[in-house]
């Protein structure tokens, strides 16, 4: 498997990596047989951070997509996703761009293909009545799952409570954000490595999509 870069943690080799199979780049070219592997470092690249609600949506989407597919290569680009809440809500942009990553599934201003092929645009849903935070379905089969995620699995140290506040605030010293960071990682290594299969952190159910 690739390393990441050293200029970021070196636990992100650790986290699980999803290899998918793309019709387009195999249509245009662009990866052997359109094979490609997404690594948490990508989402990381995209996002423009780590964090758990980052690490969260990873492990919420690398497990929806093994309940589906079992053995087999997830087909990117088949693959509808679906948010709970609106796009607008909280971190929902955030989740939403994580899963758009690995699956290809794009809101209307997406792809919109080749020939009647290969459009990803209208793929990715808000604000969907469901019981978990991210529904999957694929589209050949129908088969569709919705995945939780109880972040509180992995708690915040205590001693988070004390840095937050003044690190958002601006009055923490140079050693303390140091502090701050070290932990704020810390939580996301145990999420990605630690809690990677933990099914009390993340919930797949079998889901009746209507």
């Amino acid at each position: 498997m690739p390393t990441v870069d050293q200029s970021f943690p070196s636990f992100f080799n650790d986290a699980p990596t999803v290899t998918l199979q793309d019709p387009l780049a195999r249509f245009l070219g662009a990866a052997h047989d359109g094979i490609m592997e997404y690594q948490y470092v990508d989402a990381v690249r995209l996002a423009g951070h780590s964090c758990p609600t980052v690490a969260g949506t990873w492990l919420m989407t690398v497990h929806g997509l093994r309940a589906l597919y079992g053995d087999a290569l997830p087909v990117r680009g088949e693959i509808e996703v679906y948010m709970a809440d609106a796009r607008d809500a909280g971190t929902t942009g955030v989740m939403a761009t994580v899963a758009q990553l690995v699956t290809g599934a794009a809101p209307e201003t997406g792809f919109q293909g080749i020939g009647g092929r290969f459009g990803r645009n209208d793929l990715l849903h808000f604000d969907q009545p469901m019981q978990g935070s991210i529904g999957l379905r694929r589209k050949d089969t129908g088969a569709a799952v919705q995945v939780e995620l109880d972040a509180s699995v992995v708690p915040w140290p205590d001693e988070m409570r004390v840095l937050l506040p003044k690190a958002v605030s601006g009055q923490a010293s140079t050693a303390e954000l140091q502090r701050f960071g070290e932990l704020w990682q810390e939580r996301v290594c145990k999420m990605l490595v630690d809690h990677a299969d933990d099914v009390n952190l993340v919930r797949v159910s079998n889901w009746a999509v209507d």
